[in-house]
């Protein structure tokens, strides 16, 4: 497999550090890291960025994270694996990841829930991090990037 092109960010070196600080800009905000990558972790599957979707599984393996609550990350709707809280914020990351799928993207009764688990500086680096993979994401699956070949 080969890219399409050098990734954008290489290309236009102002977007790595813009996209850099962006991504990183919801961190020590009150929620768990690992959560944060969850969030990117699941965008990243459902967008198929086969780069993104190794680099967060890799981080989440590196920081301790437990095969069964790994491979189940997918599935997290059916499987015991994942905190209240932690089902809020994978949904969260569907459904912002899929906006055009539906009239009303976040719906008032996910915002209710999102709400109970987390205080307005949470919500807002839950969507700093589910906002920021899916740029990632579109960059990668435009031009073709290959898992393995490079990181951010």
């Amino acid at each position: 497999m080969e890219p399409r092109m050098s990734h954008p960010v290489y290309v236009v070196p102002a977007a790595l550090q813009a996209l850099r600080d962006y991504s990183r800009a919801g961190e020590g905000l009150g929620v768990p890291a690992e959560t944060l990558e969850m969030v990117r972790l699941r965008a990243s599957q459902i967008n198929g960025c086969s780069v993104c979707v190794e680099m967060h599984s890799a981080n989440l393996k590196k920081e301790g994270m437990s095969d069964e609550r790994l491979f189940t990350v997918a599935a997290w709707r059916d499987s015991p694996y994942f905190t209240d809280a932690e089902r809020v914020a994978l949904e969260l990351a569907e459904a912002v990841t899929r906006v055009a799928d539906r009239g009303d993207p976040v719906s008032d009764e996910l915002w209710a829930d999102v709400q109970r688990h987390y205080d307005e500086q949470g919500a807002s680096a839950l969507l700093i991090a589910i906002t920021s993979i899916n740029v990632w994401n579109r960059l990668n699956a435009a031009t073709r990037q290959v898992a393995g070949a490079w990181s951010a």
